[in-house]
């Protein structure tokens, strides 16, 4: 039985990535039969349809369907999995506020067809910024869903900082394990190496921390900014290949003695405030993911921690009323 994946914001540069990753297997594997569910804003479905063209040139194996729409409601039947990409950026003299109130807009809308149409095994990622609070918003007004369903991405950051290590330590990333980003997917969040692992070695003493605090950490919040400056446009292959691998590793499971950073519903561990969605290091079993408890945590790392949720509990507070 085929599996239905719906990406909003598909003619975008991140949804246009993903929608060829997941056509050719690579989510759920070459041999998990696929139907595209594509949702766009009307201006831009006649560049949908193109990006629709080009996914029927390819022949994909695992492709059966694809879906094109302007409609939450029908972009999100029967859907399986959900990719929330579109979202409306920050223009010109916008406050950070005033980008909240409108995504919430954008991402009530969407809870509410999902809550209404989509399968409740759903599983969902937001990528669209400010995604933490835009999940949490999406979250909301699902009320039928199962609010473990709600996720945010904080694997771009995870990825990123794996890479800075990697360079650093002179090995590759395949090569380490334990590594956390709690909190917001900002610039507030916290990167912590504390148990980083090294081919399963604890490795924290190779590493100076006037090199974490002043470099790696700062570069790692800013590495957005710095794609943004070179490129002249913000990240989308790393963020498609991120948002596949946080739904591939939900779905199928994390690797063994390892795990990975989720922004998710907190339930109070360690200490961060429920009804905000923050990023936690989490395993994945049979398509359900568990926070990793009794991590040691030092001053440092609990004054970052706490940082980043004032910042997501600010956030909660500008849309309160929206939930």
């Amino acid at each position: 039985m085929s599996k239905t994946v719906t990406i909003t914001g598909a003619a975008g540069q991140i949804g246009y990535q993903l929608a060829f990753r997941i056509a050719s297997g690579q989510l759920l594997g070459a041999d998990e039969k696929i139907n595209l569910s594509l949702l766009e804003i009307t201006p831009a479905l006649d560049a949908l349809k193109g990006v629709a063209m080009e996914l029927e040139d390819c022949a994909f194996e695992s492709l059966v369907e694809i879906t094109i729409s302007d409609d939450p409601n029908e972009a999100f039947k029967d859907s399986d999995y959900a990719f929330l990409v579109g979202a409306k950026p920050r223009g010109p003299g916008m406050e950070r506020s005033d980008l909240l109130q409108e995504n919430a807009k954008i991402f009530s809308a969407q809870g509410k067809a999902i809550n209404e149409n989509s399968s409740r095994d759903i599983k969902v990622l937001v990528v669209g910024n400010p995604a933490n609070t835009n999940a949490l918003i999406a979250m909301s007004n699902a009320p039928d869903i199962d609010q473990s369903a709600f996720t945010a991405m904080t694997r771009l950051d995870h990825n990123r900082a794996l890479a800075q290590l990697a360079s650093k330590l002179g090995c590759h990333s395949s090569e380490l394990s334990n590594m956390t980003i709690w909190g917001n997917h900002s610039t507030t969040q916290y990167p912590d190496v504390s148990n980083l692992k090294l081919e399963g070695e604890k490795i924290l003493s190779r590493l100076d921390h006037a090199w974490i605090k002043d470099n790696f950490i700062p570069r790692v919040q800013n590495r957005g900014a710095e794609i943004i400056k070179a490129r002249g446009l913000s990240s989308a292959a790393s963020a498609a290949s991120a948002a596949i691998d946080h739904m591939r590793d939900w779905t199928l499971g994390t690797k063994d003695n390892d795990w990975v950073s989720m922004a998710i519903p907190s339930d109070g561990s360690y200490g961060i405030s429920k009804g905000i969605i923050y990023s936690f290091p989490v395993t994945c079993e049979s398509g359900s993911y568990s926070i990793v408890q009794n991590l040691e945590i030092d001053n440092f790392s609990k004054e970052s921690m706490e940082i980043t949720e004032t910042e997501l509990l600010d956030e909660k507070a500008a849309i309160e009323h929206l939930l």
